[in-house]
């Protein structure tokens, strides 16, 4: 993330989607463990899918993660990687990818934040609550990554103590 002059970088965790659907929730519960952990600079919003919409929504902030689980198996059970804008989209507004959103974002607006996709792996996506014990690991893993990720970027943009 590049670095900010000011105190009020603003971060947004974009959560994707559905707890009702096994390790589809992971996502979700990523959002869950971020907000419950006092960044005080980072917004967790949920959704089931991503929007056109959300072009307009991701404006507001410096830096944005889409969290979502993802099929493909990572030998690390999840990873992080920089979002590249591409015009590709669905012809519905509903279901954009983050690349999409980041690509409206800038054509419809002329300003779109630095952005990263965290994909954890996730292996049970029938009916149901609660995560499968695999991806409850990935999950675990996942936290950690990007704790340490926002811990050290928050300590390299904003002073410890203000005088």
């Amino acid at each position: 993330m590049k670095e900010q002059e000011t105190e009020d970088i603003k971060i947004l965790l974009l959560a994707i989607g559905n707890s009702g659907r096994g390790d589809d929730g992971l996502g979700w519960k990523l959002g869950d463990l971020i907000a419950e952990s006092g960044f005080k600079e980072v917004s967790v919003e949920y959704r089931y899918q991503l929007q056109v919409e959300d072009a307009q929504f991701i404006t507001h902030y410096d830096a944005v993660i889409f969290s979502d689980a993802t099929e493909q198996q990572n030998e690390k059970g999840f990873s992080f990687s920089k979002c590249i804008p591409a015009n590709t989209y669905y012809y519905s507004s509903h279901r954009q990818s983050p690349e999409t959103v980041l690509y409206l974002s800038n054509e419809l607006y002329g300003k779109f934040p630095e952005a990263w996709i965290l994909a954890i792996s996730g292996y049970n996506w029938e009916l149901g609550e609660g995560l499968s014990e695999h991806a409850e690991q990935n999950l675990n893993k996942a936290f950690f990554a990007l704790q340490g990720i926002l811990e050290s970027h928050i300590r390299t943009t904003v002073p410890e103590t203000v005088e």
